[in-house]
């Protein structure tokens, strides 16, 4: 089991210029907000990066484009990003849903929601 977290951003170099400056002249219109709560201007939050390393099961990050990519299938269901999906058994499900990522407000408020996430699918197996 592992968890996949997709941004709602492109990657490499120009892409994350763009995408930090949007988030310092236009944050309110800035379209990711797993982003938001994840990095500030320029790097990760401490309390994230402290989160994640403690957690038992695998975390993947994807920008939107790379998990496009790597999960083409004619039989993906198009998802909204950004969003959290569980990969168990060779299958994807959603976690963390595009709406519950937008209306989450607070960095712990998205650890709570991703620990909460875990418990589930950890007794699940």
């Amino acid at each position: 089991m592992k968890l996949i977290f997709v941004y709602n951003a492109n990657s490499g170099g120009l892409n994350a210029i763009v995408d930090s400056a949007h988030k310092i002249l236009s944050p309110s219109t800035y379209d990711c907000n797993l982003c938001n709560l994840t990095y500030g201007t320029f790097k990760e939050e401490p309390e994230w990066k402290e989160f994640r390393n403690s957690v038992a099961i695998p975390f993947v990050f994807l920008h939107k484009d790379e998990f496009l990519k790597a999960y083409k299938s004619k039989w993906l269901p198009k998802y909204d990003f950004p969003v959290v999906l569980v990969e168990k058994d060779g299958q994807l499900e959603i976690a963390v849903t595009n709406q519950d990522l937008t209306q989450t407000e607070t960095l712990e408020e998205l650890i709570n929601r991703i620990k909460g996430v875990v418990r589930v699918f950890k007794t699940s197996d």
